[in-house]
């Protein structure tokens, strides 16, 4: 409960930053933090349902709203991650934009990849 608790403080106030701060001021701010070693498969997993769990009581918390928090939290336990953004293939007529968090070539959140081009990757500091 504990450690929801937290997942529901750290997935508020990215949303609140993102909804008064650039993008780019948010991620400067979650990856302030020293993060360089590879979280465990029980790590990733306890982040995921944390993030995805707290994210149901945040009005508006977006893939990327989920993936700095997910990132933020790894961090604060030394682990690097990364954030990819991309672009759904095929789509005619609206831009569809996603993101997701990585950790070692894991996918932590955001879903499946398939069917998204890869524009761009914000990793840990």
């Amino acid at each position: 409960m504990i450690f929801l608790g937290r997942c529901l403080l750290v997935v508020t106030a990215v949303r609140l930053g993102l909804t008064l701060l650039s993008y780019n001021r948010v991620r400067s701010l979650v990856t302030r933090l020293d993060a360089r070693q590879c979280a465990s498969m029980g790590e990733l997993r306890r982040v995921a349902w944390g993030v995805a769990a707290a994210a149901r009581f945040v009005p508006y918390a977006t893939c990327l709203t989920q993936a700095l928090s997910g990132q933020y939290i790894l961090a604060r336990q030394g682990n690097a991650s990364k954030i990819r953004i991309g672009i759904e293939r095929g789509t005619g007529e609206q831009l569809k934009a996603h993101a997701w968090l990585v950790s070692d070539n894991h996918i932590v959140l955001g879903g499946s990849i398939d069917g998204f081009a890869h524009l761009v990757d914000h990793g840990s500091r």
